[in-house]
Protein backbone atom coordinates (compact mmCIF):
# COMPACT_ATOMS: atom_id res chain seq x y z
CA UNK A 1 0.00 0.00 0.00
CA UNK A 2 1.21 3.35 -1.27
CA UNK A 3 1.15 6.79 0.33
CA UNK A 4 -0.19 8.26 -3.06
CA UNK A 5 -3.39 5.80 -2.94
CA UNK A 6 -4.11 7.03 0.93
CA UNK A 7 -3.93 10.69 -0.48
CA UNK A 8 -6.41 9.84 -3.43
CA UNK A 9 -8.93 8.52 -1.44
CA UNK A 10 -8.69 10.99 0.94
CA UNK A 11 -8.71 13.46 -1.19
CA UNK A 12 -5.62 15.30 -0.43
CA UNK A 13 -1.94 15.36 -1.46
CA UNK A 14 0.72 13.16 -0.55
CA UNK A 15 2.01 15.76 1.28
CA UNK A 16 -0.77 16.52 3.53
CA UNK A 17 -0.70 12.59 4.38
CA UNK A 18 2.67 13.26 5.16
CA UNK A 19 2.48 16.22 7.42
CA UNK A 20 -0.84 14.09 9.18
CA UNK A 21 1.51 11.20 9.81
CA UNK A 22 4.27 12.95 11.09
CA UNK A 23 3.08 16.22 12.31
CA UNK A 24 -0.58 16.52 13.33
CA UNK A 25 -0.54 20.08 14.61
CA UNK A 26 0.25 21.50 11.17
CA UNK A 27 -2.78 19.90 9.48
CA UNK A 28 -6.17 21.28 9.96
CA UNK A 29 -8.07 18.91 12.43
CA UNK A 30 -10.95 18.02 10.54
CA UNK A 31 -8.42 16.90 7.41
CA UNK A 32 -5.84 15.21 9.81
CA UNK A 33 -9.16 13.06 11.17
CA UNK A 34 -9.93 12.32 7.50
CA UNK A 35 -6.67 11.08 6.72
CA UNK A 36 -6.12 8.84 9.55
CA UNK A 37 -10.04 7.43 9.07
CA UNK A 38 -8.76 6.21 5.45
CA UNK A 39 -5.03 5.31 7.13
CA UNK A 40 -6.93 3.16 8.85
CA UNK A 41 -9.49 1.60 6.24
CA UNK A 42 -6.41 0.52 3.92
CA UNK A 43 -4.27 -0.31 7.07
CA UNK A 44 -1.22 1.61 5.60
CA UNK A 45 1.40 1.19 8.15
CA UNK A 46 4.36 3.45 6.77
CA UNK A 47 8.09 2.34 7.04
CA UNK A 48 9.34 4.39 10.04
CA UNK A 49 12.93 3.31 9.61
CA UNK A 50 13.14 4.24 6.04
CA UNK A 51 10.93 7.28 6.40
CA UNK A 52 14.27 8.21 8.74
CA UNK A 53 16.31 7.57 6.27
CA UNK A 54 15.00 9.47 3.89
CA UNK A 55 14.09 12.53 5.88
CA UNK A 56 17.16 12.24 8.20
CA UNK A 57 15.15 12.30 10.78
CA UNK A 58 14.29 9.82 13.08
CA UNK A 59 11.06 11.65 14.78
CA UNK A 60 11.86 10.12 18.43
CA UNK A 61 12.61 11.85 21.27
CA UNK A 62 13.97 9.93 24.92
CA UNK A 63 12.65 10.50 28.20
CA UNK A 64 14.65 9.04 31.21
CA UNK A 65 13.38 9.22 34.83
CA UNK A 66 14.68 8.15 37.75
CA UNK A 67 12.34 5.27 38.88
CA UNK A 68 9.02 4.28 37.00
CA UNK A 69 8.13 2.27 40.15
CA UNK A 70 7.25 5.95 41.95
CA UNK A 71 3.75 6.40 40.41
CA UNK A 72 4.72 10.24 39.79
CA UNK A 73 7.01 9.18 37.08
CA UNK A 74 4.60 7.13 35.07
CA UNK A 75 2.15 10.24 35.35
CA UNK A 76 5.27 12.32 33.80
CA UNK A 77 5.71 9.62 30.94
CA UNK A 78 1.77 9.62 30.01
CA UNK A 79 2.17 13.75 29.66
CA UNK A 80 5.07 13.64 27.70
CA UNK A 81 4.01 10.79 25.40
CA UNK A 82 0.74 12.30 25.23
CA UNK A 83 2.23 15.80 23.63
CA UNK A 84 4.63 13.43 21.88
CA UNK A 85 1.85 11.75 19.67
CA UNK A 86 0.14 14.31 19.07
CA UNK A 87 2.95 16.19 17.46
CA UNK A 88 4.11 12.84 15.23
CA UNK A 89 6.95 11.57 17.56
CA UNK A 90 7.27 8.22 19.57
CA UNK A 91 9.17 8.27 22.61
CA UNK A 92 11.85 5.94 24.37
CA UNK A 93 11.80 6.15 27.50
CA UNK A 94 14.46 4.95 30.28
CA UNK A 95 14.67 4.62 34.10
CA UNK A 96 17.54 4.38 35.83
CA UNK A 97 17.11 3.33 38.99
CA UNK A 98 19.32 6.09 40.65
CA UNK A 99 22.27 4.26 39.08
CA UNK A 100 25.13 5.42 37.38
CA UNK A 101 25.91 2.86 35.39
CA UNK A 102 22.82 2.48 34.22
CA UNK A 103 22.22 5.83 33.39
CA UNK A 104 25.50 5.33 30.57
CA UNK A 105 23.48 2.30 29.39
CA UNK A 106 19.99 4.99 28.66
CA UNK A 107 22.32 7.63 27.16
CA UNK A 108 23.65 5.22 24.72
CA UNK A 109 20.24 3.44 23.52
CA UNK A 110 19.53 7.03 23.18
CA UNK A 111 22.21 8.11 20.94
CA UNK A 112 22.15 4.59 18.93
CA UNK A 113 18.64 4.88 17.96
CA UNK A 114 19.26 9.35 16.65
CA UNK A 115 16.85 10.45 19.09
CA UNK A 116 16.05 14.07 18.50
CA UNK A 117 15.90 15.38 21.50
CA UNK A 118 16.05 13.99 25.27
CA UNK A 119 14.21 15.17 28.55
CA UNK A 120 15.94 14.04 31.47
CA UNK A 121 13.78 14.06 34.64
CA UNK A 122 16.43 12.39 36.90
CA UNK A 123 18.19 14.86 39.80
CA UNK A 124 21.60 14.10 38.78
CA UNK A 125 23.48 13.12 36.11
CA UNK A 126 27.43 12.59 35.24
CA UNK A 127 29.06 15.70 33.28
CA UNK A 128 30.57 13.01 30.89
CA UNK A 129 27.33 11.89 30.07
CA UNK A 130 25.58 15.45 29.21
CA UNK A 131 28.75 15.75 27.10
CA UNK A 132 28.29 12.59 24.87
CA UNK A 133 24.98 14.30 23.85
CA UNK A 134 26.28 17.54 23.37
CA UNK A 135 28.81 16.49 21.12
CA UNK A 136 26.12 14.61 19.05
CA UNK A 137 24.28 18.11 19.02
CA UNK A 138 21.17 16.49 20.37
CA UNK A 139 18.80 19.20 22.36
CA UNK A 140 18.20 18.33 26.23
CA UNK A 141 16.35 19.69 28.91
CA UNK A 142 16.55 19.11 32.29
CA UNK A 143 14.24 18.71 35.65
CA UNK A 144 16.13 20.63 39.05
CA UNK A 145 19.90 19.66 37.67
CA UNK A 146 20.56 22.72 35.52
CA UNK A 147 23.55 22.96 33.34
CA UNK A 148 24.33 25.28 31.45
CA UNK A 149 25.53 25.17 27.51
CA UNK A 150 24.25 25.20 24.06
CA UNK A 151 21.28 23.57 23.20
CA UNK A 152 20.06 22.94 26.63
CA UNK A 153 17.08 24.50 28.78
CA UNK A 154 15.91 23.28 32.25
CA UNK A 155 12.81 23.31 34.32
CA UNK A 156 13.30 24.52 37.38
CA UNK A 157 10.73 23.62 39.84
CA UNK A 158 9.90 25.99 42.86
CA UNK A 159 9.55 23.60 45.74
CA UNK A 160 9.69 26.30 48.19
CA UNK A 161 6.18 27.67 47.38
CA UNK A 162 4.69 24.63 48.13
CA UNK A 163 6.62 24.27 51.03
CA UNK A 164 5.64 27.71 52.55
CA UNK A 165 1.87 26.93 51.59
CA UNK A 166 2.07 23.55 53.40
CA UNK A 167 3.77 24.96 56.55
CA UNK A 168 1.35 27.87 56.64
CA UNK A 169 -1.81 25.78 56.41
CA UNK A 170 -0.42 23.50 59.29
CA UNK A 171 0.37 27.13 61.38
CA UNK A 172 -3.06 28.21 60.65
CA UNK A 173 -4.58 25.05 62.00
CA UNK A 174 -2.34 25.83 65.77
CA UNK A 175 0.50 23.46 64.85
CA UNK A 176 3.91 24.43 66.33
CA UNK A 177 5.53 20.86 66.66
CA UNK A 178 5.91 20.12 62.69
CA UNK A 179 7.85 17.21 61.86
CA UNK A 180 9.76 16.84 58.35
CA UNK A 181 10.81 12.87 56.32
CA UNK A 182 13.09 13.59 53.96
CA UNK A 183 14.21 12.03 50.68
CA UNK A 184 18.00 11.14 50.03
CA UNK A 185 20.37 13.17 50.73
CA UNK A 186 22.13 12.41 47.42
CA UNK A 187 18.92 13.83 45.53
CA UNK A 188 18.98 17.53 44.52
CA UNK A 189 14.93 17.46 45.01
CA UNK A 190 15.43 16.45 48.31
CA UNK A 191 17.52 18.67 49.44
CA UNK A 192 16.01 21.27 48.38
CA UNK A 193 12.41 20.29 49.98
CA UNK A 194 14.41 19.87 53.15
CA UNK A 195 15.97 23.86 52.83
CA UNK A 196 12.91 25.40 52.17
CA UNK A 197 11.23 23.37 55.43
CA UNK A 198 13.97 24.64 57.52
CA UNK A 199 13.39 28.27 56.34
CA UNK A 200 10.19 28.44 56.31
CA UNK A 201 9.94 27.31 60.29
CA UNK A 202 12.94 29.91 60.79
CA UNK A 203 10.48 32.42 59.29
CA UNK A 204 7.78 31.68 61.34
CA UNK A 205 9.98 31.81 64.62
CA UNK A 206 10.25 28.47 64.85
CA UNK A 207 13.67 26.67 65.72
CA UNK A 208 14.93 23.77 63.93
CA UNK A 209 14.13 20.46 66.22
CA UNK A 210 16.64 17.36 65.45
CA UNK A 211 14.36 15.03 66.82
CA UNK A 212 11.49 15.90 64.15
CA UNK A 213 13.50 15.91 61.14
CA UNK A 214 13.86 12.20 59.40
CA UNK A 215 15.51 11.10 56.34
CA UNK A 216 13.64 8.78 54.21
CA UNK A 217 14.31 7.03 50.61
CA UNK A 218 11.19 8.38 49.01
CA UNK A 219 9.72 5.00 49.21
CA UNK A 220 6.71 3.73 51.28
CA UNK A 221 8.96 1.67 53.47
CA UNK A 222 11.34 4.34 53.75
CA UNK A 223 8.67 7.03 54.82
CA UNK A 224 7.12 3.69 57.41
CA UNK A 225 10.45 3.34 59.29
CA UNK A 226 11.21 7.20 59.42
CA UNK A 227 8.27 7.96 61.29
CA UNK A 228 8.70 5.37 63.50
CA UNK A 229 11.54 6.57 64.62
CA UNK A 230 10.02 9.79 65.16
CA UNK A 231 7.21 8.89 67.30
CA UNK A 232 10.09 7.60 69.62
CA UNK A 233 11.12 10.87 70.24
CA UNK A 234 8.81 13.01 72.86
CA UNK A 235 6.95 15.17 72.80
CA UNK A 236 5.50 13.86 69.69
CA UNK A 237 4.65 15.96 66.39
CA UNK A 238 1.24 17.21 66.35
CA UNK A 239 1.83 17.39 62.50
CA UNK A 240 4.62 15.88 59.78
CA UNK A 241 5.55 16.91 56.16
CA UNK A 242 7.04 14.70 53.88
CA UNK A 243 9.13 14.75 50.84
CA UNK A 244 6.77 13.19 48.57
CA UNK A 245 3.59 11.11 48.30
CA UNK A 246 4.92 7.46 48.82
CA UNK A 247 6.75 8.37 51.87
CA UNK A 248 3.11 10.29 53.20
CA UNK A 249 1.55 6.91 52.72
CA UNK A 250 4.08 4.92 54.78
CA UNK A 251 3.99 7.54 57.44
CA UNK A 252 0.04 7.17 57.75
CA UNK A 253 0.74 3.78 58.39
CA UNK A 254 3.60 3.85 61.05
CA UNK A 255 1.09 6.85 62.96
CA UNK A 256 -1.70 4.15 62.63
CA UNK A 257 0.32 1.22 63.84
CA UNK A 258 1.27 3.20 66.93
CA UNK A 259 -2.14 3.52 67.71
CA UNK A 260 -2.53 7.10 66.99
CA UNK A 261 -5.30 8.14 64.36
CA UNK A 262 -4.91 10.44 61.03
CA UNK A 263 -5.49 13.42 61.28
CA UNK A 264 -7.10 13.02 65.07
CA UNK A 265 -3.60 12.70 66.43
CA UNK A 266 -0.93 13.81 63.79
CA UNK A 267 -1.86 15.87 60.41
CA UNK A 268 0.24 14.97 57.62
CA UNK A 269 1.08 16.18 54.41
CA UNK A 270 2.67 15.05 51.54
CA UNK A 271 4.60 16.67 48.36
CA UNK A 272 3.70 15.45 44.45
CA UNK A 273 0.22 14.86 44.42
CA UNK A 274 0.34 11.54 43.07
CA UNK A 275 -3.47 9.98 41.72
CA UNK A 276 -3.34 7.47 44.32
CA UNK A 277 -2.95 10.64 46.71
CA UNK A 278 -6.47 11.45 46.10
CA UNK A 279 -7.77 7.94 47.25
CA UNK A 280 -5.38 7.29 50.84
CA UNK A 281 -7.58 7.12 53.98
CA UNK A 282 -8.16 9.58 54.54
CA UNK A 283 -7.53 11.37 51.37
CA UNK A 284 -3.85 12.73 51.84
CA UNK A 285 -3.34 16.60 52.11
CA UNK A 286 -0.41 17.49 49.34
CA UNK A 287 1.63 19.91 47.45
CA UNK A 288 1.25 19.48 43.68
CA UNK A 289 3.43 19.07 41.00
CA UNK A 290 2.28 19.11 37.82
CA UNK A 291 3.28 16.85 35.88
CA UNK A 292 1.17 17.33 32.49
CA UNK A 293 2.96 21.15 33.04
CA UNK A 294 6.02 19.63 33.39
CA UNK A 295 5.72 17.21 30.36
CA UNK A 296 4.18 19.94 28.23
CA UNK A 297 7.52 22.31 28.85
CA UNK A 298 10.06 19.73 28.08
CA UNK A 299 8.38 18.69 25.15
CA UNK A 300 8.20 22.45 23.78
CA UNK A 301 11.63 23.05 24.55
CA UNK A 302 12.78 20.01 22.74
CA UNK A 303 10.88 20.29 19.91
CA UNK A 304 12.19 23.84 19.94
CA UNK A 305 15.66 22.52 19.60
CA UNK A 306 16.69 23.94 22.88
CA UNK A 307 17.82 27.02 20.27
CA UNK A 308 17.84 29.05 23.34
CA UNK A 309 19.41 28.54 27.00
CA UNK A 310 15.24 27.57 28.04
CA UNK A 311 14.86 27.92 31.46
CA UNK A 312 11.08 27.49 32.57
CA UNK A 313 9.57 28.22 35.95
CA UNK A 314 7.27 25.60 37.45
CA UNK A 315 4.72 26.38 40.34
CA UNK A 316 3.71 24.01 43.21
CA UNK A 317 0.99 24.27 45.68
CA UNK A 318 -1.14 23.11 48.15
CA UNK A 319 -4.02 20.85 47.45
CA UNK A 320 -5.90 20.36 50.89
CA UNK A 321 -7.94 17.60 51.66
CA UNK A 322 -8.80 15.48 54.86
CA UNK A 323 -5.27 14.50 56.03
CA UNK A 324 -4.62 17.38 58.40
CA UNK A 325 -6.95 18.83 60.71
CA UNK A 326 -6.39 21.15 63.66
CA UNK A 327 -3.72 20.31 66.12
CA UNK A 328 -4.65 17.50 68.96
CA UNK A 329 -4.53 19.57 72.44
CA UNK A 330 -3.24 16.79 73.78
CA UNK A 331 -0.52 16.19 72.22
CA UNK A 332 0.14 19.79 71.25
CA UNK A 333 0.50 20.71 75.06
CA UNK A 334 2.39 17.76 76.21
Amino acid sequence: MKIQEVARRAGVSTATVSRTLNNPSMVDPKTAKRVRKVVEELRYYPNSQARSLVSGRSRILGLIVSDITNPFFPELVKGFEDVAIHNGYEILVSSTNYDSARMALCVRRMLERKVEGVAIMTSEMDKHLIDQLAHRNVPMVFLDVAPTGNRIGNLVVDYAMGVNEAVEHLLSLGHRRIGFISGPSTLKSARIRRSAFLRALSRCGIDEDKCLVESGDHTIYGGLDAMARMLQSCPLPTAVLTSNDLTAIGTMRAVRRAGLSVPRDISIVGFDDIQLAEFTEPPLTTVRLPRRELAEHAFHILEDGAARQTKVKVETHLVIRESTSPACAALAGT
